[in-house]
């Protein structure tokens, strides 16, 4: 500042301007250090491991196999040559046979960091838990490898108000668990069909997650309680052999829940006719026209389940019938499924309960979708609904000690857990009870 204007300030001026310049000062010297603290700390990002690479060492780039794409397409589209392509594909080809990709699934480039960002290593997920890693980062070789699973205890309540699905969406649970429910665990004991309002259900079942966080739906149900027309129905898993991992469900007697037929080849369809042989119908002038089968009143398109293991013997077109299949289950029991849309299955071929044999349609003779379940014993058409079936095998007597021991503390825990009918929206929030790695 020059003398003439120091002057002009006078001494309060010049006061005020000294004080003003030493606060600058001292802001730019703050200013000047911030930058240099500033230019010596070092930003860290966190470590994010996928597929066992730390994602910030590349430039990751995520698609999914497109109609046309194959192996060498994607990574010609990304910068490598066909020579290096075939080198790679040979190399893995006893690992990972590269042909194999199917449309929709997802892959992982992982890229250099510069600017040509050429691929290293192609990451292919054929499942959601399961992914094949081709490494050519720096020798090529491959592998195939599994996400981590993590598996959530809970439990879930409820009552029914119309059927066990909608009891299940109204306390924000997975249908599936409804599903598992109706086909695994009480299929040969409660007609779900005829579920009445103020039915009640227990269940401690788990829930799956990949990489904690992706939810992948329910694994197994450890045990449940079914209040069925006031009287109750336990349920709990139990492995009966130890060497083929086989389970099944018994009750608190343990007797075998799993009869040797299904109640219906469709799930959660009503009953629109059922037997009658001394059924009259208008339309004929009121004649005897006899119904020796069971109407399953289902969507076009819906799975047909056959209700027993046995062996096809028909699978054809003919004439009332429209598309229809017929099962030997043994020397006692014949079934047959009429009215298909589709049939799944040929003669000769064996099937197992809950196998998937076709689908509900309109052929043949009849006046909406169903399929019509025919059953047979000792060569008579019967009323399966009217039958005392055959039961599967119970717990054989050296087992039994050892399963009223196991499931004691499952039941006292079942017993302990109060119905609850309120709506709740986060199945996560739904009495998580433990976890387990």
């Amino acid at each position: 500042m020059d003398r003439k204007r120091i002057t002009r300030l006078g001494n309060n001026g010049l006061i005020l301007w000294l004080v003003a310049l030493s606060l600058a000062a001292c802001k730019n010297n703050q200013e000047s250090n911030l930058e240099e603290s500033f230019e010596e700390l070092e930003v860290v990002e966190p470590d994010i491991y996928e597929f066992g690479f730390n994602l910030n060492d590349f430039v990751v780039k995520r698609d999914t196999i497109r109609r046309g794409d194959s192996f060498g397409v994607i990574l010609e589209r990304n910068k490598i040559g066909y020579p290096k392509i075939f080198t790679i594909a040979e190399k893995a080809k006893d690992t990972f046979d590269i042909r194999k990709l199917q449309v929709g699934k997802p892959y992982t480039l992982l890229c250099s960091k510069d600017s040509l960002e050429i691929p290293s290593c192609f990451i292919y997920q054929p499942t959601i838990e399961e992914y094949v890693v081709v490494n050519f980062q720096d020798s090529i070789h491959a592998y195939t490898s599994r996400k981590p699973i993590k598996y959530v205890e809970r439990v879930a309540t409820g009552v029914v108000t119309t059927n066990i699905s909608n009891a299940f969406v109204d306390q924000g649970l997975s249908v599936r668990l409804a599903y598992k429910m109706a086909d695994e665990i009480y299929a040969w004991t409660i007609d779900f069909n005829r579920l009445q309002k103020g039915d009640r259900f227990k269940v401690i079942y788990t829930d799956k997650y990949i990489d904690d966080t992706i939810y992948a739906g329910v694994q197994s149900v450890k045990a449940a309680y079914m209040e069925y027309n006031k009287e109750p129905f336990y349920a709990f898993k139990f492995e009966t052999d130890s060497v083929r991992k086989f389970t099944d469900f018994f009750n608190e007697e343990a007797k075998n829940l799993r009869r040797a037929f299904l109640k219906a080849p469709v799930q959660f369809s009503r009953i629109s006719s059922r037997y009658n042989l001394n059924r009259r119908i208008a339309y004929y002038g009121f004649a005897l026209k006899p119904h020796k089968g069971t109407d399953f009143a289902a969507a076009i398109g819906t799975p047909i389940m056959a209700t027993a293991n046995g062996t096809v013997i028909e699978s054809q077109y003919k004439g009332g019938n429209g598309n229809y299949v017929k099962i030997r289950h043994n020397g006692t029991y014949e079934t047959q499924y009429l009215h298909m849309q589709k049939r799944k299955v040929k003669v000769g071929q064996f099937v197992k309960q809950g196998d998937v044999i076709g689908w509900v349609g309109m052929t043949g003779n009849t006046g909406g979708p169903h399929v019509c379940y025919r059953f047979w014993k000792n060569k008579k058409q019967v009323d399966p609904l009217r039958e005392k079936l055959p039961e599967a095998e119970p717990i054989s007597e050296n087992l039994k000690a050892k399963y009223f021991e196991f499931i004691k503390p499952i039941k006292a825990k079942l017993d302990s857990i109060s119905i609850k009918d309120e709506k709740k929206k986060d199945p996560v929030q739904n009495n998580l009870i433990s976890q387990v790695k």
